[in-house]
């Protein structure tokens, strides 16, 4: 599933291309994309695109007059330009044309999660998808951070998987900024001592801000807006490493199953707390 990079970088290149564009009309191949009426589609007619926004996974891009179009990618949704006329393929749901230009803004989803919902207001951000959702972690202050962490039980793994927690990290990612602090995806919130949440904080921060540098990471079917692959995927340490030498101290990189999630970390760098494995988890060697 396209996470916080991989969304930023699909908003940030639809702002270049796209800001400023005049709506000639939109095509809706697939209906199960659209939660809502298609005639609602008719309104954007006309109208031009103001504004793209990132929203934890999701994007809005904004058409004027109180119109947004909200995009949520799911696991394999992604955007990509296409010349006029160029036919589409079997898993083209959507198709964005532009007035006096030349190429369309195609939304293709190979497993047909993604969706979109029409919004007329003047307060996208206060809807029932996206008011539910959690800090920004490009935006948050850090000194914010500690107690957002206060009190929490369960796994630490799934806390940065709880989009009511931080908007936008998912599984990789999570992975990742565990594997930079030096923690065990079991280790309890709560517990975390100053040193350590000042760790998680930078880690938080440093693989975000390298993944999104780095245009994300293409794993199966993401790519850019111009069809181009991330290049995050080759600055992974664990994630998807099971068995291969840690980068760190060259142990094998274990997988642990948690909440149905894998989870990929260290066994020498990342040590857990002297407790057994928790219900809902699973070891993989």
């Amino acid at each position: 599933m396209p996470e916080l990079p991989e969304v930023e970088t699909i908003a940030a290149s639809l702002r270049r291309k796209a800001v400023g564009l005049e709506i000639a009309g939109i095509e809706l191949y697939f209906p199960g994309l659209l939660r809502g009426d298609a005639a609602q589609l008719e309104k954007y007619r006309g109208k031009k695109i103001t504004g793209v926004l990132r929203r934890g996974k999701m994007l809005l891009i904004a058409c004027g007059e109180g119109l947004h179009l909200l995009f949520h990618l799911k696991m394999t949704g992604g955007f990509h330009w296409a010349r006029k006329g160029t036919p589409r393929d079997a898993h083209t749901r959507l198709r964005i044309a532009f007035k006096n230009l030349d190429r369309d803004l195609l939304f293709r989803d190979v497993r047909k999660f993604g969706f979109l919902r029409c919004l007329e207001t003047a307060f996208p951000l206060a809807g029932a998808e996206l008011r539910p959702l959690g800090p920004e972690p490009l935006e948050l202050d850090g000194r914010d951070f500690p107690s957002l962490l206060a009190g929490r039980k369960g796994r630490l793994k799934s806390l940065l998987l709880d989009q009511r927690f931080l908007a936008g990290i998912g599984n990789i990612y999570a992975d990742e900024i565990l594997f930079e602090a030096r923690l065990h995806p079991l280790t309890v919130p709560s517990s975390l001592k100053v040193k350590e949440t000042a760790r998680l904080w930078a880690a938080v921060q440093n693989v975000l801000k390298k993944a999104i540098a780095a245009g994300g990471s293409s794993i199966r079917d993401y790519k850019d807006t111009d069809g181009m692959d991330g290049l995050f995927q080759n600055e992974h340490r664990v994630y998807g490493r099971k068995g291969r030498p840690c980068p760190r101290c060259g142990a094998k990189v274990r997988r642990l199953v948690i909440g149905g999630r894998s989870s990929f970390f260290c066994p020498r760098c990342q040590r857990p707390r002297g407790r057994r494995p928790s219900k809902g988890t699973s070891p993989s060697n």
